[in-house]
C-alpha cells in the first residue's frame, strides 16, 4: 500500500503543527438542531502568530497543504470596507485518508519487527520491538539528537521530553505535557493515536508499543533510566504515560556555577 500524497508533507514539523492548530479549533453548536457548527478557520496572519513565524513562510506552508487536498480555503466578508479575508480549515475527510496511510506504514514496520527474532531466537515483546523502532528512527532521521547526556535538572529533562513530543508529532501523535514530582515526572496526553482501531481490539499490544516507541526515543536521547508508564483509554481517544526519570539531579548552585580551579570540594 502506497502513501497519499499528503503523508510526505506532514512529515514537516511546521506543516503538522498548522493542521494540528486548525484540526483543533473550537467548534460551534447550532441551538435549533444541536448539529456541530465547523469553525470557519484561520487566516495565514492568524496562523503566523500563532507559530511565531513569518507569514510569508506560513502561506508556503498552507499552499502545499491545500494543493495536497488536506485544507480548503474559503473567503469571509469584511463588515467595515476592505476585500474579503481569505480562511483556511481542514478539508472535511483529509485527516482519517492521511493518518489510515502513516498508521499503516509505522504499523507495518512494528509487526515486522516484532515478528523478527530476539537475541534468544523467540519474537520479539510489542514493547521491545517499538523501543527498537524508536531507537533506530532517531539514530537514522535525527542526528542532531544523538550522543546527549542525561538531564541533570528538570528544565533539561523537560527538554528532552519536548524533543520526544516533537518525534511523536511527526509520527501523528497529538500529545499534551504538565510535569508533577519537582519536575521529575512528566505526564504526556496521548490525543488521536495513530493506531487507534486496532487499539481497541487489541489493547495489550497497541499499548506496548506505546510505551516500547517512547522508552526507545528517551533512550536515544540519553535518558536509560526512565520509567515508562502508560494508562490506555482515560477517554475514548486519549491515553495519558507518565514518564519519571531516575537520573540524579544536581543543585542548582552546581549547575549555575560549576567549581573554579582551586576550590576545595
Amino acid at each position: 500500500m502506497s502513501a497519499g500524497p499528503g503523508t510526505d508533507l506532514l512529515g514537516s514539523p511546521v506543516r503538522r503543527t498548522i493542521v494540528d492548530t486548525l484540526a483543533n479549533l473550537p467548534t460551534g453548536v447550532d441551538p435549533e438542531s444541536g448539529a456541530v457548527i465547523p469553525h470557519p478557520g484561520l487566516r495565514a496572519q492568524d496562523l503566523a502568530n500563532r507559530l511565531g513565524l513569518h507569514v510569508t513562510t506560513v502561506r508556503f506552508h498552507l499552499d502545499q497543504l491545500v494543493a495536497a487536498g488536506l485544507l480548503r480555503t474559503s473567503f469571509q466578508r469584511r463588515k467595515e470596507a476592505g476585500r474579503p479575508r481569505k480562511l483556511y480549515a481542514i478539508e472535511q475527510g483529509s485527516l482519517g485518508h492521511v493518518t489510515s496511510d502513516q498508521s499503516y506504514r509505522m504499523l507495518t514496520e512494528l509487526l515486522v519487527e516484532t515478528l523478527s527474532s530476539g537475541s534468544d531466537a523467540m519474537p520479539n515483546t510489542p514493547e521491545e520491538a517499538g523501543a527498537s523502532w524508536g531507537r533506530r528512527h532517531v539514530l537514522d532521521g535525527h542526528v542532531g539528537l544523538i550522543g546527549q547526556q542525561a538531564a541533570r535538572s528538570p528544565g533539561r529533562w523537560l527538554g528532552k521530553i519536548g524533543q520526544m513530543v516533537d518525534l511523536l508529532r511527526e509520527w501523528g501523535y497529538s500529545p499534551e505535557v504538565s510535569t508533577t514530582n519537582d519536575g521529575r515526572t512528566a505526564r504526556v496526553a496521548l490525543h488521536d493515536c495513530p493506531f487507534l482501531p486496532l487499539a481497541k481490539d487489541n489493547t495489550a499490544v497497541v499499548c506496548g508499543i506505546h510505551r516500547g516507541l517512547i522508552r526507545g526515543v528517551l533512550e536515544a536521547l540519553g535518558e536509560d533510566s526512565t520509567e515508562v508508564g502508560l494508562t490506555p483509554f482515560v477517554a475514548p481517544s486519549l491515553c495519558i504515560a507518565a514518564l519519571t526519570t531516575h537520573s540524579s539531579f544536581e543543585h542548582p548552585t552546581t549547575l549555575n556555577h560549576p567549581p573554579r580551579q582551586g576550590d576545595h570540594p
